[in-house]
């Protein structure tokens, strides 16, 4: 059996509490990247290291909206 074969087992193998719990706390850190991504991006456009596209706001923007839709929504859980 391959890694993925044996992760997939492993998964499959947890409760499904357990296993939407880490769903949401992957979720809340895809969010917080995406969200920390978009304001590097918008403080490089600023500095002048990257051509202006859109400007630093569009991108403000964006990573507004994307933490206050998950803000409050999920409970934190572990540490993943």
């Amino acid at each position: 059996m391959n890694n993925a074969a044996q992760s997939e087992a492993a998964w499959n193998n947890l409760p499904e509490p357990l296993q939407i719990a880490l769903a949401q706390e992957a979720l809340r850190h895809a969010v917080g990247v995406l969200a920390g991504h978009a304001e590097t991006l918008a403080d490089e456009i600023e500095s002048g290291t990257l051509l202006d596209q859109g400007g630093p706001g569009a991108l403000r923007l964006f990573q507004a909206v994307i933490r206050s839709m998950h803000r409050g929504d999920l409970p934190t859980v572990g540490n993943a």
